[in-house]
């Protein structure tokens, strides 16, 4: 039961920050950039960068919500897929983010 609670929380600040993201706000709670001097962003799309992360924290929180099924039916099928998911889209978007500079303004 509280299993199930806390993936409920977690996918709720996962669509939270999803819809922030999508709104093209939040650039202060991604990391690496928020840690870049004002010159450096100036440098990098930060409304891509915050839609695509947007875009990221959605799927996250499908993600913990196929571990919350996976509790409230008892069958980790659900909890294997999600973290599978999870796993995989961490992947992907590590290597999508930081391949072809996709965020970087065209100057």
């Amino acid at each position: 039961m509280v299993a199930m609670s806390v993936f409920l929380f977690i996918a709720s600040l996962f669509i939270l920050l999803g819809i922030i993201f999508s709104l093209g706000k939040g650039s202060f709670l991604i990391a690496g950039y928020n840690t870049l001097p004002q010159k450096e962003k100036a440098k990098y799309d930060e409304d891509a960068l915050t839609k695509f992360m947007g875009k990221m924290m959605f799927i996250y929180a499908f993600c913990v919500f196929l571990w919350f099924l996976g509790e409230f039916y008892n069958e980790q099928a659900f909890f294997i897929v999600g973290l599978i998911l999870f796993i995989g889209v961490t992947i992907g978007m590590i290597i999508y983010t930081n391949t072809g500079n996709r965020f970087k303004k065209n100057n």
